[in-house]
């Protein structure tokens, strides 16, 4: 079998920006309530114009570019995405065409918030299995449209954006030093209705306090399984991104997980939560802000709607 690995990644965000003090003109909030209860300072919003395929385009657009390569280099698209208004065609099909992948094979993963590392996976045994020479990995949402802009709970939450990792093969005693290891994934069914998008026109709910304690005391033992299968302690790790949920989630989960020596990406509090995008964005920033160097490991993480999670440790392209 073969390795896989990240051999680049790439990031898009609109370019309007709402701040805080932009939403107290909405609704019945303010900065101070805001930061205090989630971190979030801004995100980024998409407008009518700019579907979520668009935004997944310019990310993947973004990772060839810093990979080197040509769309007709790609053979897999891999979409995650919960904000898709249309079933067909998908978004993988439409980025495919958007960039000119010419006959790749195309698909959408709907695991809201763990979207980006259950698609990272799919990939990873794709590459190893034979199926694969080089897949793009995409996170895109547009969370913005299916907010409930009266509702200060959550419209202060969202954001849009997208972000991209290529996957490419490698040498099989090459994963060591530069490729993806095993996932922890799996869910909480009992718990699916925690977070929530649904309904027509379709809106995003979530029972936040049921999400903070399962996450601030189910997520740090996960984590740490993760770098097991990777072979790594927690104090080796070089970075730890978590989904963008809430700072107030991110901070102590990093602190329980033992990752003392780790960067953790704090992207939330200029984004927002962007589900499926939170991820591969905030980590390709760590990159492009070079906080993290070629061969570093990772720890990727998500979790959030149905309830799933999914996390693996790879190393810095």
């Amino acid at each position: 079998m073969n390795g896989s690995r990240i051999a680049a990644v790439g990031h898009y965000q609109p370019a309007k920006v709402l701040t805080n003090e932009d939403l107290a003109g909405l609704v019945d909030t303010s900065d101070e309530w805001i930061r205090s209860r989630v971190g979030i300072r801004t995100r980024h919003i998409a407008g009518p114009d700019e579907p979520v395929d668009e935004l997944a385009a310019h990310a993947a657009a973004k990772a060839l570019a810093a990979a080197g390569l040509a769309a007709s280099d790609i053979d897999l698209v891999l979409v995650a995405t919960s904000t898709a208004v249309d079933r067909s065609p998908n978004m993988a099909a439409r980025v495919a065409n958007r960039i000119g992948v010419p006959s790749a094979a195309t698909m959408d993963l709907n695991v809201v918030c763990a979207g980006f590392t259950h698609a990272l996976a799919t990939a990873d045994h794709a590459v190893r299995a034979g199926g694969s020479v080089r897949a793009l990995v995409i996170g895109a949402d547009k969370m913005s449209a299916v907010a409930d802009w009266t509702d200060r709970t959550t419209c202060v939450l969202v954001g849009d954006g997208a972000g991209a990792a290529v996957v490419e093969a490698c040498p099989a005693d090459a994963v060591g030093p530069a490729g993806i290891g095993p996932v922890l994934w799996g869910s909480v069914p009992e718990m699916g209705n925690a977070v929530r998008i649904e309904g027509t026109p379709s809106r995003f709910a979530q029972e936040g306090q049921s999400v903070y304690r399962w996450a601030t005391t189910q997520l740090p033992r996960m984590a740490r399984q993760a770098c097991e299968r990777a072979g790594l302690a927690p104090e080796e790790l070089a970075a730890v991104v978590l989904h963008q949920a809430n700072l107030r989630i991110i901070e102590p989960l990093a602190a329980k997980i033992g990752a003392v020596n780790a960067v953790v990406a704090r992207d939330v509090i200029e984004s927002g939560n962007t589900s499926a995008a939170s991820i591969p964005l905030a980590f390709s920033k760590l990159v492009e802000r070079g906080e993290i160097a070629t061969g570093d490991p990772v720890l990727l993480f998500g979790f959030g709607g149905n309830l799933s999670y999914a996390g693996q440790v790879v190393r810095c392209p």
